[in-house]
């Protein structure tokens, strides 16, 4: 009796077709109509019974397996779990601390460049000061210098025009993003479209926002715009979220024409943009989507690549119209970033010690991307001088995963990328090398002279 059960309407909806039948789904099960245990129809069945294509049966069933609707066992097919939610496997943690004797060419951590001293010394410093209070919880009134700090930080041109009241502060970049992707989604089933390569973080944001991740083609400059146009076709979209600049791992920068395009498809379908340029080390001139389109666009990052991730400081340039929205989802949150970092950050950057620090490690990525380059210039290794990690594409008989399995057994751990690719994407045969790692140049080096023999002798009678 399923098919009289969930009976949607979908000419009383403008919403997809999918979308209309998992709400259907839900009603009928929180309702107690479709009681816990109850088998629904196969998906061919219920197409028919709905008059409507298998494919949109099918994808309604996946999201309501995802939301813990459902589940689906092969041979027995789909029952009604009562609405438990059900958690998938989580993935690799997006920190890991260093492990004793191995060297880690997977996390792009910022190296020292005096930073550890120099906050001490602040921190000394503050805490003789004994008119600063430190026993109320923080307002939009005691992170103001913090961001009129941001705003000299920024620069006065990459993101158009700014004001302090445009900016949102974050617990570092992916609580920014959090932060963003809170204000700007709704309804029962979002959707974000990525690059079908992606920072993981990407995924982690999405399974906890239960929203759902659609990957765009990207080639040598990023995101292609035919590529965006077609998948806003086919799955909608509220928010394209992007590493325009820097991207990872595969370094690509988009260029002004490419993204004056995508910002015209993002008016004509009604999307926001978020532009995550954490691993952005240095001061580029090309503008951003917020200068681009600025109704519409949001720019984030962080002190974590450039000064250090201690400290957690990221922020949020907001579109001026929804930067009070943003607040509100930031304060509701977490209230706010804690007194002691905001006065630290504002000290940091108004006196011009996390610049001369962002220099200095601008200038050490540099010395390391050559490096890299030098030692495996045999190899096909796409990198850019301001980017705190290199893209290697592997020869004939590496996989990712079997070459990052193989470096791990030498004690070298790199990102292979698989961790990169969406679950419904394609991971080529590459791997991601950050050039941070935490070691002196001849260690770094005997390191990068073990990835080039490994290289070198790839495993016999791989298939592809």
């Amino acid at each position: 009796m399923t098919d009289t059960i969930i009976r949607p309407d979908f000419g009383a909806s403008a919403e997809p077709k999918y979308i209309v039948l998992i709400q259907s789904m839900r009603t009928a099960i929180r309702s107690g109509k479709l009681a816990s245990g109850s088998r629904l129809p196969p998906v061919r069945e219920m197409a028919y019974q709905l008059g409507i294509t298998p494919g949109t049966v099918a994808r309604a069933y996946k999201l309501a397996t995802e939301e813990g609707l459902v589940e689906t066992t092969v041979g027995r097919g789909t029952y009604v779990t009562g609405g438990l939610v059900t958690r998938a496997a989580p993935d690799e943690p997006l920190v890991n601390a260093p492990r004793e004797g191995q060297l880690d060419f997977r996390a792009a951590r910022v190296p020292e460049a005096g930073q550890s001293a120099m906050i001490r010394a602040i921190l000394g410093q503050m805490s003789r000061v004994e008119t600063t209070p430190y026993i109320d919880y923080p307002t939009h009134l005691s992170d103001l210098p913090a961001r009129r700090a941001v705003l000299d930080w920024i620069g006065p041109d990459r993101v158009g025009d700014l004001e302090a009241d445009d900016i949102v502060l974050g617990l570092g970049a992916q609580n920014a993003v959090m932060v963003a992707l809170q204000t700007i989604l709704h309804g029962p089933s979002p959707v974000i479209l990525t690059e079908t390569l992606c920072y993981p973080g990407v995924r982690h944001a999405a399974r906890l926002l239960r929203a759902q991740v659609i990957g765009v083609e990207i080639d040598g400059e990023g995101i292609i715009p035919k590529a965006l146009e077609e998948a806003l076709q086919r799955h909608g979209g509220q928010v394209l979220l992007t590493s325009a600049h820097s991207h990872s791992p595969t370094t690509a920068r988009m260029g002004v024409a490419r993204k004056e395009e995508i910002a015209e498809i993002a008016r004509r379908y009604q999307i926001q943009i978020i532009e995550d340029d954490c691993h952005c080390i240095n001061r580029p001139e090309t503008p951003t989507f917020r200068s681009l389109c600025p109704e519409r666009g949001w720019y984030i990052s962080s002190l974590t690549k450039t000064v250090s991730a201690a400290l957690r400081f990221g922020y949020i340039a907001c579109p001026r119209e929804q930067a009070a929205a943003a607040r509100q989802v930031a304060q509701s949150s977490f209230y706010g970033l804690p007194q002691p970092v905001l006065d630290l950050c504002t000290h940091m950057i108004v006196s011009g010690k996390a610049e001369a620090i962002r220099a200095e490690v601008e200038e050490f990525i540099a010395k390391r991307v050559a490096l890299v380059v030098a030692i495996l210039s045999d190899w096909d290794v796409t990198s850019r001088s301001d980017i705190p990690f290199v893209w290697l594409k592997l020869p004939q008989g590496w996989r990712g995963s079997t070459f990052a399995r193989a470096c791990e057994a030498e004690g070298i751990r790199i990102k292979p990328a698989d961790e990169f690719a969406l679950p419904d994407g394609h991971a080529p045969h590459a791997v991601r090398l950050t050039v941070s790692a935490i070691a002196d140049d001849d260690v770094f080096e005997a390191a990068l002279q073990q990835i080039g023999a490994l290289l070198s002798n790839p495993p016999l009678n791989v298939d592809f």
